[in-house]
C-alpha cells in the first residue's frame, strides 16, 4: 500500500538518531518556576494568587482570562516570590507568576475521577478546560475550545498528530514508545465528545516501533485506525496532516472543523488523559534537548516553568559553545539569546549547535530555477511572494495568495540562491493578516 502524503515538500536531515533511543527522564527543578501567563493563544491568564502565597503542586495560580484562555497550574510547592515580566522562550517579555521551589512537592488533593462512560460530553470539556490543556505541538490553541465546535455531529475524523516532522524532536516518538496507553485513552475520550467521527494516529513511517504498538493497543477499537504517513517536511503540518489521511483539503481560511476534522498533538492528548482519567491538570510535558553542541542529548519529562538552562544542564551542558540556539524545531522553531527562560506548555524542544549556518549564508539573485515551488507544500510561489513582500507590495503579495503560506520554511531550505524566502513572506503575511483585521 502507497504511503499516505501531500504534494511538495522536503526531505531535511532529521537529527533525531541523537536522541531517539533515549529513554525519558523525569526531572526535578532546583531553581525558581517561572510560570507566563500567555502560554497559549487568547487572554491571558489572570493571576489569583500573590507575593507571599503559599502554593502547592497542582493549584491552579492563574484562571482563564475569558472563553478563549487557558488556566496556568503550579508544578512545585512553594513561596510566590513576585509576579512580573519576563523573557519567554519566544523573545518576547510577558507577565509571569515566580515561585521559589521549596523542595517539597507538596500536592493538592485532586478530585475524585469519575468513569468515563459516566461522564456527559460537557463534564468531559469542562475538565479539559479547567486542566489548562492547550495545543501543546506549538500553536498553542485552549483545547476545550477547539473541541467545542459549532456542529460537533460534522466532525468525521479525530486525527491524532504522531508525525513530528521536525528535525532532531524526538519527545512525541518517545511518548509514544513509553506511554502508548496514554496516547490511545486521550482518543477514547475525544472521540465520546463526537459521535459519528472515527479516530486516526497518523504516523511517518520512520517510527515502525510506534505503528506496530499503537496497532496492538487498537486492534479490538472499531473506531480508531493507524495511518502509516510517508517521512516528509512538514508531514505534520495541520493542513497536510488532514490532506494526506483523509484527502480533505482545508484553507488559511477554514478551521480543520469546517471539513469534519478536529487535530490534536500527542502530548496534547496524553494531557486530555491525565486531566480526565487521573483528575490532573496540565503541569508538565516531554521535552527533547539535543544538537550537536549538547554533551549527552535526551528526552526529559519537566514542569512547566522550568529553566531551559536546567535541561541543559540536565543534559551534560555544551559540549562546544553554540552558536546558535533554538526552541522547538531547526524549521519552525525560534531563535533563543539566552536559556534563561522557563519551559511553557508550547515548548517541545531546545536545541544547540555549533554553527549558525543560515547566519553564514549570503544571498544572491533569484535563478528561476522553480526548486522553491516545487516545495512549496501550499502550492504557492515563494520566490513571486518574497519579491512583493521586498517590495512592500501587500495588494500582490495577498492577490497572489501569500496569505496561504503556512512559514514552514521549506522555499528556504531548498533555495539554491540562499534567499531568505520564508522571512520576508512572513513579515509580510503578519502584516496583511494585521491590516485585514483593521477593516
Amino acid at each position: 500500500m502507497a504511503l499516505l502524503t501531500f504534494k511538495g515538500g522536503i526531505h531535511p536531515d532529521d537529527g533525531k538518531a541523537l536522541a531517539k533511543n533515549k529513554e525519558i527522564v523525569e526531572l526535578k527543578p532546583k531553581g525558581d518556576l517561572v510560570y507566563p501567563v500567555s502560554q497559549h493563544i487568547g487572554a491571558p491568564a489572570k493571576p489569583v494568587v500573590a507575593k507571599g502565597d503559599h502554593v502547592l503542586k497542582g493549584q491552579m495560580i492563574a484562571e482563564a482570562g475569558g472563553f478563549v484562555s487557558a488556566p496556568v497550574y503550579a508544578s512545585v510547592s512553594g513561596t510566590v516570590k513576585d509576579i512580573a515580566p519576563r523573557l519567554n522562550p519566544t523573545g518576547g517579555t510577558v507577565n509571569s507568576i515566580i515561585v521559589e521551589n521549596d523542595g517539597e512537592y507538596e500536592e493538592v488533593e485532586y478530585p475524585a475521577v469519575k468513569p468515563l462512560e459516566e461522564m456527559t460530553k460537557e463534564e468531559i470539556l469542562e475538565t479539559i478546560g479547567n486542566a489548562g490543556i492547550v495545543g501543546m505541538g506549538g500553536a498553542g490553541f485552549p483545547t476545550r475550545v477547539k473541541l467545542s465546535p459549532k456542529e460537533p455531529d460534522k466532525i468525521d475524523y479525530v486525527i491524532a498528530n504522531c508525525a513530528e516532522c521536525e528535525p532532531y524532536i524526538t519527545a512525541d516518538y518517545r511518548t509514544m514508545l513509553e506511554m502508548p496507553e496514554k496516547l490511545v485513552g486521550g482518543m477514547k475520550i475525544v472521540l465520546k465528545l463526537f459521535d459519528n467521527a472515527k479516530g486516526i494516529f497518523g504516523v511517518e513511517d520512520n517510527k515502525p516501533d510506534c505503528i506496530a504498538k499503537l496497532k496492538e493497543l487498537t486492534k479490538d477499537e472499531p473506531r480508531m485506525e493507524v495511518l502509516a504517513l510517508k517521512t516528509k517536511y512538514p508531514q505534520g503540518g495541520e493542513r497536510q496532516l488532514i490532506y494526506a489521511t483523509t484527502g480533505r483539503a482545508i484553507n488559511s481560511a477554514m478551521l480543520p472543523a469546517d471539513a469534519g476534522c478536529v487535530v490534536d498533538n500527542v502530548a496534547t492528548m496524553v494531557s486530555i488523559y491525565q486531566a480526565v482519567a487521573e483528575g490532573k491538570p496540565s503541569m508538565e510535558r516531554i521535552v527533547t534537548v539535543s544538537g550537536d553542541a549538547v554533551s549527552e542529548p535526551g528526552n526529559f519529562k519537566v514542569p512547566f516553568g522550568i529553566s531551559h538552562a536546567e535541561l541543559v544542564e540536565a543534559a551534560g551542558g555544551f559540549q562546544t559553545e553554540p552558536e546558535k540556539l533554538i526552541s522547538g524545531g531547526p524549521m519552525m522553531g525560534f531563535a533563543m539569546v539566552s536559556l534563561d527562560v522557563p519551559v511553557t506548555k508550547t515548548s517541545s524542544s531546545i536545541l544547540g549547535f555549533t554553527k549558525d549556518e543560515v547566519a553564514k549564508f549570503e544571498p544572491t539573485a533569484c535563478i528561476n530555477c522553480g526548486r522553491c515551488v516545487e516545495a512549496c507544500p501550499s502550492r504557492l510561489i515563494p520566490s513571486r511572494l518574497a519579491d512583493y513582500a521586498e517590495h512592500h507590495d501587500e495588494e500582490k503579495f495577498v492577490a497572489h495568495e501569500g496569505l496561504e503560506c503556512m512559514e514552514c520554511g521549506s522555499c528556504s531550505y531548498v533555495c539554491p540562491a540562499k534567499r531568505q524566502l520564508k522571512q520576508a513572506i512572513g513579515s509580510m503575511r503578519k502584516i496583511a493578516l494585521a491590516n485585514r483585521k483593521k477593516k
